[in-house]
């Protein structure tokens, strides 16, 4: 049997289980809602951090995409279901929808209760290579001067790549069309294939095809470089100052689940987030924060988030539909 010092050498982190062992413990796997499309960065920051909480659970996290309706349809799903910690859900697009759907079929913070959050990643600009432009104000110039031929990729109402996308537009002052896809990785894959020609998706959707030359980063929308990508200059630096949002990945149970299982769940969750943190920065750009270790917290963060983008969407001239 392997010693201690084996296992940490290997890099297999001992996580404190003794905890979650004498509290609830799941009974079968565990659903993990994902309401976009598989190869988007719900769908990929999912799969990492639930196989990690589903050996800490002693149940497998199992992946459940149900996209539609900007995130709603699966979000809805998550908010029905019984409250026994069986059905999470991660949505970054969790507070972007009220800000833009006039009847959402649930209460987003009251309706859910608080597990953990996953990580934060900023969006990035980025072009199809056969765009001529370099920088992001060439980029702008060639929009402004040709709209119709620089639409842009987002991932549905409501859905924080929308509010990049309309962020970007309101400050750019430029008028080409958002074009809506099923979630971040069929948008990316329009964007590689020139379908479409600019986008500011997920890093966590986009990172590989930027690392591997199939999309041009022009800029991050954030307040400082990332060293995921260290090269690529902020929207500040590229002459796009206030053209900033950044991603998260709240993972949320329905209200009315017991606090003993809201505890144990967020503590299984809130350690994968710790054990999977070089990967998740490595494959999605997705870097780990605290501050979010009790439902409070976790829903606060969504809370301020809906008056944020609620205000970027409002800018731009977007109205709830």
């Amino acid at each position: 049997m392997p010693s201690r010092r084996h296992l940490l050498a290997s890099g297999i982190a001992l996580l404190p289980a003794p905890a979650i062992a004498q509290s609830w413990r799941p009974t079968r796997p565990i659903r993990l809602i994902v309401p976009f499309a598989p190869g988007g960065s719900n769908d990929i920051v999912g799969r990492i951090v639930g196989e990690a909480a589903g050996n800490i659970l002693g149940q497998p996290v199992v992946i459940e995409n149900r996209a539609g309706a900007g995130s709603v349809i699966g979000a809805e799903a998550a908010a029905r279901a019984a409250p026994d910690g069986q059905t999470l859900l991660i949505n970054s697009s969790l507070p972007t929808v009220p800000a833009i759907v006039a009847r959402v079929p649930y209460n987003t913070l009251e309706d859910f209760t608080g597990i953990a959050v996953a990580g934060f990643s900023p969006y990035v600009l980025v072009v199809n290579p056969q765009v001529p432009a370099r920088t992001a104000q060439e980029l702008v110039a060639l929009m402004r001067a040709t709209p119709q031929n620089y639409h842009i990729a987002a991932t549905g109402n409501g859905s924080g790549v929308h509010v990049a996308a309309e962020l970007f537009r309101s400050v750019a002052r430029v008028e080409s069309d958002v074009v809506h896809y099923r979630g971040g990785g069929p948008s990316v894959a329009a964007l590689v294939s020139g379908e479409v020609r600019v986008g500011l998706p997920t890093m966590a959707s986009s990172i590989g095809q930027v690392r591997g030359g199939a999309l041009r980063a022009l800029a991050v929308l954030a307040e400082s470089r990332t060293p995921v990508l260290p090269d690529v200059p902020t929207t500040a630096e590229a002459g796009l100052r206030g053209v900033v949002l950044e991603e998260y990945f709240p993972i949320v149970a329905p209200a009315q689940t017991p606090p003993p299982v809201v505890a144990a769940l967020s503590e299984a969750f809130r350690a994968a987030v710790q054990q999977t943190a070089p990967r998740l920065a490595e494959l999605a750009g997705v870097t780990p924060r605290a501050g979010y270790e009790t439902p409070a917290q976790v829903m606060g963060l969504v809370r301020a988030s809906i008056a944020q983008q609620t205000a970027i969407l409002r800018a731009a001239g977007v109205q709830p539909e």
